[in-house]
């Protein structure tokens, strides 16, 4: 594993301890690089709305982590300042669902990153875009 991968883990690893949400989510961590994460979760039953479907909070929580998790892993700590989701089809219990992340833009300040959650059929579910602002505050305290 390269030096910065190393490190990029060492942040999604402490951000996710700090995390109850996503632990809540029950995140299982794929692979991760700086701008690139992928994680799944399984669909429980809890997390279904009236509707005996996924709610949509829950597609919207799980890229907003996997937002979180690629824009800090390359060491700046960065946060959402806008974002988007479009559903594009429901989920059930039991579905596991995949997001993955895939940087469009890094700039000084800003970077806008695209996640796309794919269900277990390879489907995509729903489509995420959001847009983080890049502080100058560093994970370097928990790196040491």
């Amino acid at each position: 594993m390269s030096e910065l991968n190393t490190k990029a883990r060492k942040i999604v690893d402490y951000m996710l301890k700090n995390d109850p949400f996503s632990q809540w989510l029950n995140i299982e961590l794929i692979d991760i690089k700086p701008g690139d994460v992928s994680l799944k979760c399984t669909i429980r039953q809890e997390m279904l709305n009236g509707f005996s479907i996924l709610h949509g909070g829950i597609y919207y929580s799980l890229a907003d982590s996997a937002l979180a998790f690629a824009a800090n892993g390359y060491g700046q700590q960065s946060k959402s300042i806008e974002t988007s989701i479009s559903h594009l089809k429901p989920c059930a219990q039991n579905d596991v669902l995949t997001a993955s992340v895939k940087e469009i833009q890094r700039g000084f300040k800003t970077a806008l990153y695209q996640v796309e959650i794919h269900n277990q059929n390879q489907e995509l579910v729903a489509l995420f875009k959001g847009t983080v602002y890049i502080s100058s505050k560093t994970w370097d305290t928990i790196l040491s």
